[in-house]
């Protein structure tokens, strides 16, 4: 993690709105919303403070197929669930293995700083549809 960034009104409001919505949004999902209370806003300026949010560990960057990444305004340790059709990401609504992390610290001799638990098969939606 790095250091924290200064306040900007521009930050503050994506951290309010991913804080706001469990949906676990894409850049430009979070833009499109960002939008409506900054018209004048850039994505460019909207992925640039993604970054800086996620690297100082204010919100998580999801990544969780490899091609699309999703952010989520609740840092605390939680699960996800990632659809493999629609690539919808949600938490999952179960006890977080709190040892996990503590475990891999001894077994591994690196900085172990966060974990990232990410389940994937086909959501209910999806499901019903085939």
């Amino acid at each position: 993690m790095s250091a924290p960034v200064k306040y900007s009104h521009q930050r503050e409001a994506i951290v309010d709105y991913l804080k706001s919505t469990k949906s676990h949004p894409t850049a430009e999902v979070v833009y499109e919303n960002i939008r409506l209370i900054i018209p004048n806003i850039s994505l460019g300026t909207v992925y640039r403070n993604l970054n800086q949010l996620a690297d100082c560990g204010r919100i998580l960057r999801l990544c969780c197929d490899g091609k699309n990444v999703h952010y989520d305004g609740f840092t605390h340790p939680h699960c996800h669930f990632m659809c493999e059709s629609c690539g919808n990401v949600s938490d999952m609504d179960m006890d977080f293995p709190t040892d996990l992390l503590n475990k891999a610290k001894r077994l591994k001799d690196n900085n172990i700083n966060n974990v990232s638990i990410v389940f994937t098969g086909i959501c209910n939606t999806c499901k019903s549809i085939e």
